[in-house]
């Protein structure tokens, strides 16, 4: 959550995040920060290190955008309700959820005592389904790898 405040805060958005505008706002600091503006070495290594975090920041922001779940919102059920959670990781309150698809889910505010229910469920795809994968914010944050 704290990552998710951060990137909108350097964006300017407040509330949902609507890609058009988000996409204007990126242009606008990709262009105020670009390296290749400033003279100075220490302003360009500064430049450099924002025009890197604004390039994140908006990747990330695309990603949790309401648009863009929308249109992945297919795929990401037949993720969730064909396939088994293969793996998961859980540090301060995001849950990163690997499928045997090879998707990888990050969810937002799951806390530790969510996390333990999780892990210890009989069946962690049903107690996922019911208290996780449909109730809070996520991003796709690894696609699955596609093998010859």
């Amino acid at each position: 959550m704290k990552r998710i405040k951060e990137y909108k805060k350097l964006f300017e958005i407040e509330g949902n995040i609507e890609l058009k505008t988000l996409k204007t706002k990126y242009r606008n600091l990709v262009k105020e920060w670009h390296p290749d503006k400033f003279q100075d070495e220490d302003k360009k290594l500064e430049a450099e290190e924002v025009s890197t975090k604004v390039i994140d920041g908006y990747h990330f922001l695309v990603s949790i955008a309401p648009e863009t779940k929308e249109a992945n919102l297919e795929a990401y059920k037949t993720t969730i309700s064909e396939f088994q959670v293969a793996d998961w990781h859980h540090k301060s309150m995001l849950l990163e959820v690997t499928f045997t698809d090879g998707n990888t889910y990050e969810y937002f505010g799951v806390n530790k005592i969510l996390f333990g229910k999780f892990v210890n469920a009989k069946s962690m795809n049903n107690f996922g389904r019911r208290n996780i994968f449909n109730k809070f914010l996520y991003r796709k944050s690894k696609k699955a790898t596609v093998s010859a």
